[in-house]
C-alpha cells in the first residue's frame, strides 16, 4: 500500500531532529561549580553573571524556531522526494544539531577580550546552513518535486535568500573578528527578518 504521503517519514525524522536541537541548547545553562554561594546577593550575582549565556540560548532557540518553521513551510511545496533531496535536507540538520556548541561559546566568552572566534563559528554555521537551503531548493527543482507552479516560484524564491543568507552571514563572519558585539546585534537583526519573512509565507 502506497504512502499517502510520500514525505511523512522524512518529515518525521527531521521534527525529530529539531527536537532534539532545541533540548540540547538548554544543557550549558546551569550553574557552573565552582561558584560559592553563601547568600542570596550571591545568588543573584551568579544568576547575573549567566545573563549571556541566557540570551544565546534564547537567540538559538529562535534561529532553530524560524528553521524548523521555514522547513514544514518547504515541505509543503514538495509532493514526493528523491535521493538529493534528502541529502541536501541532512546538511540542514547537521547545521541545526551543531548550532548549540557555538551558542555555548557565545554565552561564555561575548562580554571577554576574544569574543571573535565564538562569533565567527556561529554566523560560519549560519552560513552552512543556508547552503542548505540552497541544495534543497535546487534539488526540488532538479528532479521536479515541486506540487505547483507557485511552489516553483517559491523555491527559486528559497534559493535566492540561501544564496544572499551564505554571503550575509560570511561577511558578518569576518567583521567579527574587529567587531564582534555589533554582528552580535546584527546577527539578531537577520533573524528578526527571517522570522518576518517565514510567517508573509503563503502556498496554495
Amino acid at each position: 500500500m502506497s504512502e499517502s504521503n510520500p514525505n511523512s517519514r522524512l518529515e518525521t525524522f527531521c521534527d525529530g531532529v529539531f527536537a532534539i536541537a532545541l533540548t540540547l541548547l538548554i544543557i550549558d545553562i546551569k550553574i557552573p561549580s565552582d561558584k560559592e554561594i553563601h547568600g542570596t546577593q550571591d545568588f543573584w550575582k551568579v544568576l547575573y553573571e549567566m545573563l549571556p549565556s541566557v540570551c544565546a540560548f534564547l537567540l538559538s532557540f529562535f534561529v532553530i524556531l524560524i528553521t524548523w518553521v521555514n522547513h514544514h513551510q518547504t515541505m509543503l511545496l514538495v509532493h514526493k522526494t528523491s535521493t538529493s533531496f534528502i541529502y541536501a535536507n541532512a546538511l540542514l540538520l547537521l547545521t541545526v544539531v551543531f548550532i548549540p556548541f557555538p551558542t555555548a561559546l557565545i554565552g561564555e566568552y561575548i562580554f571577554t577580550n576574544h569574543p571573535s572566534p565564538a562569533l565567527i563559528l556561529y554566523n560560519v554555521t549560519l552560513a552552512l546552513g543556508a547552503i542548505s537551503w540552497v541544495l534543497i531548493s535546487v534539488s526540488a527543482l532538479k528532479n521536479n518535486l515541486a506540487k505547483s507552479e507557485h511552489a516553483k516560484k517559491m523555491l527559486r524564491q528559497n534559493k535566492f535568500f540561501g544564496f544572499f543568507a551564505c554571503a550575509l552571514y560570511l561577511v558578518c563572519a569576518f567583521i567579527s573578528i574587529w567587531f564582534p558585539l555589533t554582528i552580535a546585534a546584527v546577527t539578531v537583526i537577520i533573524w528578526l527578518f527571517w522570522f518576518v519573512y517565514g510567517i508573509s509565507l503563503k502556498h496554495e
